[in-house]
């Protein structure tokens, strides 16, 4: 099954985003078989990251909750809430890159 993961960050923990995204991003890399996307999320273009969006393949919602719950973004107290949603592909034969 797929799933949308957004994600949204505490304002105030700039610097702790900082501090640990090159760790999220390594840990990110060593799941991209069930993390199909990542990314932030941004009001503007340059603006600081509000929050992240994944798309996850996975056999459950809990699975997915298990999964976000070792993101060094989630240990480190980065995230603020998170909604996990299941996602029907309106194209399911559509290959798209990103």
């Amino acid at each position: 099954m797929l799933f949308v993961v957004r994600f949204t960050d505490h304002a105030d923990k700039r610097a702790v985003r900082e501090e640990n995204l090159e760790l999220h991003i390594s840990w990110l890399g060593a799941r991209q078989g069930t993390i199909l996307i990542a990314g932030s999320l941004r009001q503007e273009v340059n603006a600081i990251p509000v929050g992240g969006l994944w798309v996850v393949e996975a056999h459950s919602k809990e699975e997915v909750e298990a999964l976000y719950k070792t993101d060094p973004f989630w240990l480190c107290g980065l995230r603020k809430d998170v909604e996990i949603l299941h996602w029907s592909k309106a194209f399911p034969g559509q290959q798209v890159l990103v």
